[in-house]
């Protein structure tokens, strides 16, 4: 059994917990997911804290970095949810720090792919999306669900588009949590099978999959920047449809 778990490329995304807890009736019991998450967490605080605490005139590299960070994710905002959207900055950027911080860490030696989980993929997506809806409803009452029907439909063709639109909006959590989750198995997947090759291989042949295990790698990270920017992009669109309604008023561009 041991040695058929070590063949297995998925083997390094299960999950075994570290003894039994249980809280009123809950099972609270560490494993390597929630043991990461709080290491992304104290990490993520601890840059950002620095980073601002010694603020000075001529930046640091760290303050560069946050400043940076804080106008790309401000951009996202303004492009699509318009000043009023400023208001989610400290969602937008927790969300983005930690999917983002997620996907790195994920791909260091001995560490875990939190975003890997589509259990927690899809806990982030159902939060955004209920979180849009409620925030429909709160600034636009019932005229929210005017975001079943698209601009410009004619009325004869209502029956038809409502029902599309609906399932196009139910569909919107199951894509954001999918895609990420899918994203970054595949990804630590693909890397695992070839480092396997790589070792199991001849020295004199061996170094053809650990070559392209370094490339990929690099790919990684590109690609866990990307993931951590579609799904922050989405979440931005989401909200900025449910302030704009279909995101084509003033306050969207």
């Amino acid at each position: 059994m041991e040695s058929h778990a070590d063949n297995n490329p998925l083997h390094p995304f299960e999950l075994h917990p570290y003894g039994a807890f249980h809280l009123f009736g809950l099972d609270i019991s560490l494993n390597k997911a929630v043991i990461m998450m709080w290491v992304i967490i104290a990490l993520a605080a601890l840059l950002l804290i620095k980073a601002g605490s010694g603020r000075r005139l001529v930046p640091t590299r760290l303050q560069s970095l946050a400043e940076l960070l804080v106008e790309f994710i401000r951009g996202m905002i303004l492009d699509t949810m318009g000043e009023k959207g400023m208001r989610f900055f400290p969602f937008i950027a927790t969300l983005f720090v930690f999917i983002l911080f997620s996907n790195i860490l994920g791909l260091i030696p001995g560490t875990y792919t939190v975003t890997s989980q589509i259990v927690v993929t899809s806990v982030f997506a159902l939060f955004v999306y209920a979180m849009s809806i409620v925030v429909g409803f709160a600034i636009h009452g019932f005229k929210f669900l005017g975001i079943l029907i698209p601009p410009g439909t004619p009325v004869l063709l209502l029956p038809l588009m409502m029902p599309i639109e609906l399932i196009s909006q139910l569909a919107r959590p199951v894509s954001l949590a999918v895609r990420l989750f899918a994203n970054m198995t595949a990804g630590h997947t693909i890397l695992a099978v070839l480092f396997g090759m790589a070792i199991s291989l001849p020295l004199l042949i061996g170094w053809v999959p650990f070559a392209f295990t370094i490339a990929m790698n690099g790919l990684e990270v590109g690609i866990a920047f990307i993931q951590a920017y579609i799904f922050t992009i989405l979440t931005c669109v989401y909200l900025g449809d449910a302030i704009n309604l279909h995101g084509h008023s003033e306050g969207a561009h």
